[in-house]
This record gives structure tokens, C-alpha cells and sequence, in this order.
């Protein structure tokens, strides 16, 4: 983070980012149902490709081929799975509360589909003579807007959880929850940055603040810490604690199954291709060609160049996804919290003092010498909490290695050692008649009649 990179964007930015919401609201009835149905079918389409592209590049990692029965070369595995998830029988267990256990799904899947209305992916096109953005609305609140349908979509998986009367759905329901506050928060904080810079709440506002220079490059603190956030908010691996195969059987989804188990599977890639279109959106310049095409080519942000611009950068972060899926394990449910809450969210905090500051001063026209002096003591200050933290990390680390020392040690000097999980002699035994034995070091009372022994 450098002043020059900090200083204010062309005046009358804000007003410019206000100004382009006239282009909304102006649509005939039927172009705004062809550009609803086109999110729809471009959103199925994603979540179809991205199934079968989550098993074949997976497989490439495992030197597997993947899915390439059905279909030529494989590609319409992902709609069979489809077809056959949705004829299989329908199951409701008994003792649930119906009513959320059938709309559960509806409310993990619907907000996941309001999110891509506010999605810009190109400029202004000429349809049937009529010019229109590519782009369903945007409002003035578009960012804050994004961030309630990613809070709004774990209701679903905790009424989902709750509904189902099942420990392991409940306590994956509850995982979510718990996940989604934490990294809910730093998410939040990373945007934070995003409208400082660019002087609006608007997607189309802030993909045009980014035509000179990505956010993702002066505020990659930003962008680093909603990467990991987006995979957080998904409940994809190596965060989907909520699901937990290992230890939960399938989480919240335990009970589910037939198209309700779809809707679920649904939810959770259009969530992916929601925060995968968000991130261009607010990091990566929107549909901007990158900065050093545009320096030699002047036509690069012409004609149908944007919306391809705008597919290859999401094209990319979809990649992300299965990278780190087939690349990094799963991690315990304690790392999980202690990620978002000891690490991402005290990051985040820090940088947003530190961009709020430096914006203040800039505004103000404060000397380069001051923001210069700023930034170095942000610096620094940075750079001395990591390493405090590293040296904490290596001493608990320490001592843990330690404990674990002294554990094997008496574990081999005695190997009784910490004893063995059975119960004691002398406690009655469950179910039966059996009384409890008397202490070893004392003889038996008698009583002078005969005890009656049914067996354990």
C-alpha cells in the first residue's frame, strides 16, 4: 500500500457511480425477463459444468480420468447424477417439523439467485435496438445487498439441521451457523475497503473504479482474506465442517435425500458461482481488460470483449475452488474458528484503520511525507505482530511436544498408564440383577440367602 496508490480517484467519481443507475429501472418488462431467464440458465449451466469440472480436474490431480462413461467424453455425467437424484424416492422421516424441512432447502438455494441480479457482467449493449447494461438492476446499497443473501443463505442449512430432529444434522446446522458468524464478519471487513476506495456501494460504481488498477492490487490484504472467506461462506473443503463426512455422516443433510438433497447440492455451487462473480466484481476490475492489454490495444473494452474478459477472470476463480479442494485437507472444527477469529478478523481490522487513515490524509491534502510516515509505522506495526505471534505459535508448539514427551515416557515406563476405559468392579451392572461386587480388600458380607444372578 504506497500514498500514490491511495490518492483520490478522478473527481466526480462518486457522482459518476450515482449517475449510472439511470441507465436501471428504464428496461421494457421483456427485456428484463430475457436478462432474469439468461442468470437462470447461465447459472444451471455453471453449476453443471462446474460438477463435472470439480471430478475431472480432481481426477487429472489423482491421476484418475474421472466421469468419461456417460455421454462423449464424460460431460453429461453431471446431468444424469441430476436425473437420478430427482427420481429417487422421496423420504420424510417421521417426527420432523414438516414445514421446515421442506422450505430448508428453498431458503439455502433462493438467496444464492438474488445475489447474480446485481452482477454486472459487461457495459451498456444494444438489444433488438434497444440499449441496455448487462446487468439484470444494481442499487445503491448493491454491496450490502450481496452481503445480507450470503447471511440470509445459512438460515437454510440451520433450519435444515434443526428440522431434521437428528444429532448430526442439528450439530451440523450449528457448525454453520457458528462458521458463517466468523467469516461473515471479516468478508464484510474486506469490502469495507473496496467502498472506502472506490466512493460507492454500487457494483457498477466499483467495477469502474477499477479501470486504471485492479482493488486486488492495492488492497490485497482485501482480496487475500475474502478468498478465504468465499471458501468459508461455500462450506467447501477444506471448510466443510458443516457437512463433516468423518464425524457428522453428512451434516446438515443427513436426513435429506431425492430433490431435497439436490436443492442442497444446488445451494452449494451457485453459492460458489455467486462468490466467484462477486470477487471479479469487487478485486479483479469487473469486465475491465486487464491494465497491460489496454495500454497496446485500444479496442480491448469494445464490442463483446467485456463479458469475455469478465468470463475468463470468473473462469479462474472457479479454478481456485477445485485447486484448493484436490490440494489442502480438511481441518479441525477448532482451526476452523480460530482462523476467522484470532487471525482473518484481526487482519482485517488493522488494514481497515490503516486504508481509513491513509484516505483521511490524502483528502485532506496532507504532505506525501506524512501518508509516507503512516504507512511505514502500519508497517512496522505489522511486521512486529506477526512475529510476536510466530514466536507464541513456536512456544505453544513447544510445549505441546513436551507434554506429549512426558505422555510417552510414563506410557512406557507403566503400561497401564492412564488406565482403560471400562468401569469399575464394583458398580452395578446395567440391566440386569446383578448387585454390585463388594471391594476386593475386604470379604463378603453374609447375608445368609442366596443372591439371584440373571446374567449381564
Amino acid at each position: 500500500m504506497t500514498p500514490t496508490a491511495l490518492e483520490p480517484a478522478e473527481g466526480g467519481l462518486l457522482l459518476a457511480a450515482e449517475e449510472s443507475l439511470e441507465a436501471f429501472g428504464h428496461d421494457p418488462w421483456w427485456v428484463t425477463l430475457i436478462k432474469a431467464v439468461v442468470i437462470f440458465v447461465f447459472l444451471m449451466v455453471c453449476v453443471l459444468m462446474m460438477i463435472m469440472a470439480d471430478r475431472k480436474v480432481m481426477g487429472r490431480m489423482q491421476m484418475r480420468p474421472g466421469p468419461n462413461r456417460f455421454g462423449p467424453w464424460g460431460l453429461l455425467q453431471s446431468l444424469a447424477d441430476g436425473v437420478k437424484l430427482s427420481l429417487k424416492e422421496d423420504l420424510i422421516p417421521r417426527g420432523v417439523d414438516r414445514t421446515l424441512y421442506i422450505a430448508a432447502p428453498m431458503i439455502a438455494a433462493v438467496p444464492a439467485f438474488m445475489t447474480f441480479s446485481v452482477i454486472p457482467i459487461g457495459p451498456e449493449v444494444e438489444i433488438f435496438g434497444l440499449v441496455t447494461p448487462l446487468q439484470l438492476t444494481d442499487l445503491p446499497v448493491a454491496g450490502l445487498m450481496v452481503l445480507a443473501a450470503a447471511a440470509m443463505g445459512v438460515y437454510g442449512i440451520v433450519l435444515g439441521g434443526w428440522a431434521s430432529q437428528s444429532p448430526y444434522a442439528l450439530l451440523g446446522g450449528l457448525r454453520a451457523s457458528a462458521q458463517v458468524i466468523s467469516y461473515e464478519i471479516a468478508m464484510a471487513m474486506s469490502f469495507v475497503a473496496v467502498f472506502m476506495y472506490s466512493g460507492t456501494l454500487t457494483t457498477s460504481g466499483i467495477v469502474e473504479a477499477q479501470q486504471s488498477v485492479w482493488f486486488a492490487l492495492i488492497l490485497f490484504p482485501s482480496f487475500a482474506v475474502y478468498l478465504v472467506t468465499m471458501i468459508g461462506e461455500t462450506n467447501r473443503l477444506p471448510f466443510d465442517l458443516a457437512e463433516g463426512e468423518g464425524e457428522l455422516v453428512g451434516g446438515f443433510m443427513t436426513e435429506y435425500g431425492s430433490m431435497k438433497y439436490t436443492m442442497f447440492f444446488l445451494a452449494e455451487y451457485v453459492n460458489m458461482v455467486t462468490v466467484a462473480a462477486v470477487s471479479v466484481t469487487f478485486f479483479l476490475g469487473g469486465y475491465h481488460a486487464p491494465p497491460p492489454i489496454t495500454m497496446v490495444w485500444e479496442g480491448a473494452n469494445a464490442g463483446a470483449w467485456p463479458a469475455l474478459w469478465w468470463l475468463v477472470k470468473f473462469m479462474g476463480v472457479m479454478f481456485l475452488f477445485i485447486w484448493v479442494r484436490g490440494t489442502v485437507p480438511r481441518i479441525r472444527y477448532d482451526q476452523l474458528m480460530s482462523l476467522g477469529w484470532k487471525v482473518l478478523i484481526p487482519v482485517q481490522l488493522v488494514w481497515i484503520t490503516a486504508v481509513a487513515i491513509v484516505r483521511m490524509l490524502v483528502n485532506e491534502g496532507a504532505h506525501p511525507a506524512v501518508t509516507g510516515g503512516v504507512v511505514v509505522a502500519f508497517s512496522v506495526l505489522v511486521i512486529a505482530s506477526i512475529y510476536g505471534w510466530n514466536r507464541t505459535v513456536r512456544r505453544q508448539r513447544a510445549a505441546e511436544a513436551a507434554e506429549h514427551a512426558e505422555e510417552v515416557r510414563r506410557m512406557r515406563e507403566n503400561p497401564a498408564y492412564g488406565g482403560f476405559p471400562v468401569p469399575p468392579a464394583n458398580a452395578p451392572h446395567y440391566g440386569s440383577s446383578v448387585p454390585a461386587e463388594e471391594p476386593r480388600n475386604t470379604p463378603p458380607a453374609s447375608t445368609g440367602k442366596r443372591e439371584e444372578v440373571t446374567g449381564a
